[in-house]
């Protein structure tokens, strides 16, 4: 319980800075909190962890662009043909974890419907996403510090 009152409190202080840091920047706050979750759920801590997110989510926008211009350049073929090619880089979004930093599958969706949602603007969604990968990094270290530090059975 005491370390999920650490993680909480630290969450809750940096939220509220991200949100107003996204706010004072221009940048997309549900975006951020969403690049702030994959950091959470990527299964390991630290600075590999943070990096494999950090390459995962932005893969994704890549991709989530691919996805979105394709249609630009398929004009002229029936409309089932998008849908086609949305699963072919879907198929290719999996098919990259063969790369270990492109390991994490729901970092690189989560990129990509995150570009979709923002409607393309791929630079604000990237930058929204990496910064909210660097508060869910600060996020838990920052939790995992206050516990260990103050709130631990050990002090």
């Amino acid at each position: 319980m005491k370390l999920l009152f650490s993680l909480s409190l630290t969450t809750a202080i940096l939220s509220g800075i991200w949100a107003w840091v996204a706010d004072s920047l221009g940048l997309i706050g549900w975006a951020g909190f969403l690049g702030c979750t994959a950091y959470f759920a990527y299964p390991k801590d630290g600075l590999k962890g943070l990096g494999i997110t950090a390459l995962t989510v932005s893969s994704g926008v890549v991709w989530g662009l691919v996805i979105l211009h394709s249609g630009d350049y398929l004009q002229h073929l029936p409309h089932f043909v998008g849908y086609f090619v949305t699963g072919i880089v879907a198929f290719l979004m999996c098919m990259q974890a063969k790369k270990q930093w492109l390991s994490y599958i729901p970092g690189t969706f989560v990129g990509t419907c995150t570009i979709f949602a923002a409607e393309g603007a791929w630079l604000v969604t990237i930058q929204s996403l990496l910064i909210g990968v660097l508060f869910g990094f600060a996020m838990k270290k920052s939790g995992l510090w206050l516990f260990k530090k103050y709130l631990s059975d050990k002090n």
